[in-house]
C-alpha cells in the first residue's frame, strides 16, 4: 500500500500543472520520495517535475505504448517511492479519440485514483452539477477529492465546499488567487536561469499547497494497493525482452544541454541496456564522443543558433562521423542542427548548422505543428508525437523515405529523411518497448 495521486482537472487551464508543482515539493519537504509521472507525450513538465521531487519524471502515454508496457513502468520507477504523484493531460476526459489517451484512460490502467483541479475563479454553488457530472460520467474512474485553484477568499470557498459536499466528493482545500505562480516561458531552455526561476515559482507553490490543502487526507484517501494490477495477457515486456543484443557493448553518444532536452527517460534506458551511454553538449562545445550510435534529441537550437553556429569543431566531427557511415538518429531540434542553416527570424541572419541534410529550415512566419505520429519503416513500427514551430524550407528537395499517419491512420506531410546511416525528421519517437536499432537492419545499402 502506499500514496498514489493522479492530478486531473476540469479543463486545460485550471492549474494541476501549478498545483502538482506545489505537491511534488511539498511531499519532497516532508522527507518522501516522491516519483513524478505525466500523461501523455509532454517534456515539459516532465522538467518541471524533476526540479520539484529532484526525481526523474516519466510519461505514460497510451497512443505511444501498450497497456501492460504502462503498467510494468509505473510499477518499475515506483517501487522504490514512498509516493507516486502523476499529473494529467488538459481536461480529464480528453483524448485524441473521445476517452482515447486521456488522463481517465490512464487512471483506469493503473486503477489510481483522481484529484479533480477546479478553476473557481468564476463560479461559486454552481460547481455542483459540475462535480456531479465528472464523478459519475465513468464510475471506473474514481475520484478521490477536489483542489479548488484561483479561490478569492475564505467566503468563495465556502460555497466551494458546499458544491462539493452536495456532489457528494471531498473537498480538499484550494489555491488562492496569488501573484508570482506562473511558470517561466516554456522556451528557455535548460539554462541555469530557467532551472532557478522553476525553483522559485515551485517554492511558492508549494507553501500555498502546505497552507491551503489537506495533504494529509489527500494521501490518506489516495493510499491505494502497490503494484497495480496487470493487464492480462501480460505482454508489457515482449518488447524490451526481444530488443536486439549486440555481442559488444555499444558505445551511444547522446546530446544533452540547454539546447537539446527533449528526451524521453524510457528511451534512454534502453540506450542504456545496449550499451555506454556519453552525454556531450553541441552549445557548449564539446567534442564528439567516439560512438557507435549518435542520439541528437529535439529541443530549443533556435534559442541558440548563434552558439551551434560557432560549434565548427562539433560540426566537422558530425560530418566526418556521417561520412564514414555513422550512425546518427535526429529529432526535431536534432534534425535542424543537422540542416544546412537555421533562420531565426524575418531579414535575420541564416545561421550555418552542420549541413549532412540538404534542407534549410526557418522560424520566420512560424505555426505549431502538433500531433501523435505513427510509421512503418525497416519493418519496424513506431509511434511518437510531433511538436514544432519551424518549417522545412523547400521540404520536397529532399523527398522522405517513409509515410507518416497521424491517430487517424491519414498521410501527413512530416518527413523521415535519411542519408546514408543518419534518419532524421521532426518526430520524437517512443521506443520503449521497441528495438531501435532495427532503424538500421539494411543500413549496409547506405554505408557502414
Amino acid at each position: 500500500m502506499k500514496p498514489q495521486i493522479l492530478v486531473g482537472a476540469a479543463t486545460s487551464g485550471s492549474g494541476k500543472t501549478t498545483f502538482t508543482m506545489g505537491l511534488l515539493r511539498a511531499l519532497k519537504k516532508r522527507g518522501l520520495k516522491v516519483q513524478p509521472f505525466k500523461c501523455g507525450p509532454d517534456y515539459i513538465d516532465t522538467q518541471f517535475h524533476a526540479v520539484a521531487a529532484d526525481r526523474d519524471s516519466i510519461n505514460l502515454d497510451s497512443w505511444m505504448a501498450s497497456r501492460t508496457h504502462i503498467q510494468h513502468i509505473y510499477n518499475l520507477y515506483a517501487e522504490k517511492a514512498d509516493v507516486c504523484v502523476t499529473e494529467g493531460v488538459m481536461g480529464l476526459f480528453d483524448g485524441y479519440s473521445r476517452m482515447q489517451g486521456s488522463t481517465a484512460e490512464i487512471a483506469q490502467i493503473l486503477q489510481v485514483p483522481v484529484i479533480l483541479v477546479v478553476n473557481a475563479r468564476s463560479s461559486a454553488y454552481s460547481v455542483a452539477p459540475l462535480l456531479y457530472g465528472y464523478k459519475h460520467f465513468r464510475p471506473s474512474v474514481k475520484i478521490a477529492g477536489v483542489v479548488f485553484n484561483q479561490v478569492a477568499s475564505a467566503a468563495h470557498f465556502g460555497y466551494l465546499k458546499d458544491a462539493c459536499k452536495d456532489a457528494g466528493l471531498e473537498c480538499l482545500g484550494y489555491l488562492p488567487q496569488a501573484e508570482g505562480l506562473r511558470m517561466p516561458s516554456r522556451h528557455l531552455g535548460l539554462t541555469l536561469t530557467a532551472k532557478r526561476q522553476m525553483d522559485e515559482v515551485i517554492e511558492r507553490a508549494s507553501l500555498l499547497v502546505e497552507q491551503y490543502v489537506d495533504i494529509d487526507k489527500l494521501l490518506m484517501l489516495c493510499t491505494r494497493i502497490f503494484p497495480c494490477q496487470y493487464t492480462l495477457p501480460y505482454t508489457s515486456e515482449v518488447g524490451v525482452e526481444s530488443m536486439h543484443r549486440p555481442s559488444a557493448r555499444l558505445r551511444i553518444a547522446v546530446a544533452r544541454d540547454a539546447a537539446f532536452n527533449f528526451t524521453y527517460r524510457e528511451n534512454l534506458d534502453r540506450l542504456a541496456e545496449l550499451g555506454k551511454l556519453t552525454y556531450f553538449s553541441p552549445v557548449y562545445g564539446s567534442d564528439l564522443p567516439e560512438a557507435d550510435l549518435v542520439y541528437l534529441p529535439g529541443g530549443y537550437p533556435e534559442l541558440f543558433a548563434r552558439q551551434l553556429h560557432r560549434r565548427k569543431r562539433m560540426m566537422q566531427q558530425l560530418r566526418d562521423y556521417a561520412e564514414a557511415g555513422g550512425k546518427i538518429l535526429a529529432e526535431c531540434g536534432g534534425m535542424i542542427f543537422l540542416s544546412r542553416s537555421l533562420t531565426v527570424r524575418q531579414g535575420g541572419t541564416a545561421y550555418e548548422m552542420t549541413g549532412i541534410l540538404p534542407v534549410d529550415c526557418t522560424m520566420v512566419d512560424a505555426r505549431l505543428h502538433l500531433g501523435y505520429r505513427q510509421m512503418d519503416y525497416q519493418g519496424l513500427t513506431l509511434r511518437g508525437h510531433e511538436f514544432h514551430y519551424s518549417s522545412v524550407v523547400c521540404p520536397d528537395v529532399l523527398p522522405s523515405v517513409a509515410r507518416l499517419l497521424n491517430v487517424k491512420g491519414n498521410e501527413v506531410s512530416t518527413p523521415l529523411y535519411r542519408y546514408r546511416n543518419v534518419i532524421a525528421g521532426y518526430t520524437h519517437w517512443y521506443w520503449g518497448e521497441t528495438d531501435i536499432l532495427k532503424l538500421w537492419d539494411e543500413g549496409k545499402r547506405y554505408g557502414k
